[in-house]
């Protein structure tokens, strides 16, 4: 394909971030359904799905769901942006599929027009799985009718639903930006190589990297969002060799405490009031996998930390990741 500059610059690189999202694994079976190879998106929801769910989305409105195909339709950077910050069909089914009750299931891959249509309806337009502080009813007015994006969503419905505890639902403090680097030194899992991915579980919530096809030595620089709860654990880090015939074989696992993160950003308050400075340190010691000392910093007016792992579980392995911590009233 031929770029030409300038002109053309700008959209092909957009495109190619869409193409980079749709290659997610979870972003391979339509959010809704679980068919293969979803080949339609909701912009303003977020996600990929096929071409039965996306007439349903269509019968629901574009204030509710604004359907674009993935390769016929123009898209803009605004709409691009949107699907990037939801991350995917993983991230956003932690949302809108939070809470199905007993009784309700998913409608496969084969599933009849009605039975779809009736869980669509359910899961974005009447918002039944979502935690209850969450739903927003749509607003009348049009400015306002793209649920601008899942995040911001989320996060203004945190403050307008204050402190306000729903007995049994998990409330959350703040969201964890992990930007999973590189890889080195992984281990041999194939013939002479490894299909390496990452895996990352906080709570209920697992988050995954894409599939690097044959290196030891990935680049993934992919960013993945977790919400971390009140009473939050350690990440657990996991990498796996992606096997197409038989279970995804385990590369090694480490974890990762984000507790001196969060103490220090929370002691801090608005790091958009602060220079650059450090503000935290995890340190390395016996009982941890860390390279080297951790130190969490505040960095054009946010909360980062760079964190260098050695795999644990296995012959050989490292990993480099950049957490941000967001506040909720970001």
């Amino acid at each position: 394909m031929s770029h030409h500059p300038s002109a053309l610059g700008r959209p092909s690189s957009s495109k190619r971030r869409l193409k980079d999202l749709l290659a997610q694994r979870d972003n391979r079976v339509c959010a809704d359904c679980g068919a293969p190879d979803p080949k339609w998106a909701s912009a303003n929801i977020g996600v990929f799905i096929c071409l039965k769910c996306c007439g349903v989305h269509r019968s629901l409105g574009t204030h509710i769901s604004k359907v674009l195909s993935v390769t016929l339709d123009e898209w803009s950077d605004d709409e691009i942006d949107s699907m990037i910050e939801v991350g995917g069909n993983a991230s956003a089914n932690s949302i809108y599929e939070a809470y199905i009750p007993e009784g309700v299931s998913k409608p496969g891959p084969e599933a009849g027009h009605e039975e779809r249509s009736k869980f669509i309806r359910s899961k974005y337009e009447r918002q039944d799985f979502l935690k209850p502080s969450l739903r927003i009813l749509s607003t009348s007015s049009k400015k306002h009718s793209l649920q601008a994006s899942l995040s911001r969503k989320i996060m203004d419905s945190f403050r307008s639903s204050g402190s306000t505890k729903s007995v049994g639902m998990v409330e959350f403090i703040g969201m964890l930006k992990v930007k999973v680097v590189k890889g080195s030194n992984l281990a041999i899992r194939d013939m002479l190589s490894s299909d390496p991915y990452v895996v990352l579980t906080l709570g209920q919530q697992k988050v995954q990297t894409t599939v690097v096809k044959s290196n030891l030595n990935p680049v993934w620089n992919e960013e993945l969002m977790l919400s971390v709860p009140q009473n939050y654990g350690p990440i657990k880090l996991q990498v796996y060799d992606y096997d197409t015939f038989s279970a995804d074989d385990i590369m090694g696992e480490a974890e990762i405490d984000i507790q001196p993160m969060i103490t220090s950003a929370t002691a801090f308050g608005d790091a958009g009031m602060f220079g650059n400075m450090q503000i935290g340190k995890w340190l390395k010691s016996h009982d941890n996998t860390l390279i080297e000392d951790s130190t969490v910093n505040i960095v054009d007016g946010k909360v980062k930390q760079l964190v260098s792992l050695k795999l644990q579980n296995v012959e050989s392995g490292e990993l480099n990741l950049e957490l941000e911590w967001i506040p909720l009233d970001q």
